[in-house]
């Protein structure tokens, strides 16, 4: 399969809807080439609104759809792909799961060992396109691995990675998109302290942290090398960055990544 022409995604919470709108945001397909499901389909009159398709209908949704995307909690994955498979196509079909925990192995035992199953851990930057989004597979040579990856790439960054890391990317992407929201609050928080507005605190922390990642990312270098761009002997910078490591900045941020990774890694026991 070569190009996408209609997109099924089954679960229409959070994460759902921000993949259907970074779907059309990007280009990769028109908005009346996604369907998307719910049990209280009426939620998602929003979506209706802008020319997406809503269903109760998992089964109906998925028939025919050249990507099915099933972004539901791991507890719902098996009923939900009972439902599916009888309309699964090997031949035509690449299914890919954002459900935490949830082995390629479980869902080909759900699904059947011919469907191309490929796993996947986007954040909410993916409904404008700013999403870090890691991929496994169990061969990164099949059709279904580029599907994904195509599929993804246009809505933010990818790196393909091996299944057993998965568990870590939902800590430090899906996870961490919200400790750098709540940093970045902080930071806001301290900028009412010293004397900024509300909203003129939130726009300087927000427009800050987006350089900051921007610098990384453009020049590849390590925190540490442009953090000692702005740090001077006996300067600012450095005196408000050593009081943050007083307060155990960086050990909190390290503790809550595996925190969180620890109960990524509990959310689903195949059997329970």
């Amino acid at each position: 399969m070569t190009e996408i022409n209609k997109v099924a995604i089954l679960g229409g919470g959070n994460l759902g809807r921000a993949i259907a709108r970074g779907l059309v945001t990007s280009g990769a397909v028109s908005p009346g080439k996604v369907a998307i499901t719910r049990r209280q389909v009426e939620l998602l009159d929003d979506l209706v609104d802008e020319g997406f398709l809503a269903r109760s209908d998992n089964r109906g949704a998925a028939m025919g759809a050249d990507v099915v995307i099933v972004s539901v909690q791991p507890q719902q994955m098996e009923d939900l792909l009972d439902v599916v498979a009888p309309v699964l196509d090997a031949g035509k079909q690449v299914v890919i799961s954002t459900a935490t925990g949830v082995s390629i192995a479980d869902i080909r035992r759900w699904v059947g060992p011919e469907i191309p199953v490929v796993r996947a851990m986007p954040n909410l930057g993916i409904a404008i396109g700013e999403s870090m989004t890691c991929l496994a597979v169990d061969d990164p040579t099949t059709d279904a691995a580029h599907v994904g990856k195509a599929l993804f790439d246009t809505m933010g960054s990818t790196l393909l990675i091996r299944e057993d890391q998965m568990t870590s990317a939902t800590a430090l992407c899906a996870c961490g998109i919200a400790f750098f929201l709540r940093a970045i609050r902080a930071a806001s928080q301290g900028g009412i302290e010293i004397g900024f507005h509300a909203e003129d605190a939130l726009q300087l922390a927000s427009q800050t942290a987006k350089g900051a990642a921007a610098l990384l990312l453009a020049n590849r270098n390590h925190p540490e090398m442009e953090i000692d761009k702005v740090t001077t002997p006996q300067g600012c910078t450095i005196s408000g960055l050593n009081e943050m490591e007083n307060r155990g900045f960086s050990s909190a941020m390290v503790r809550g990544i595996i925190r969180s990774a620890d109960k990524a890694g509990a959310l689903y026991r195949p059997g329970e």
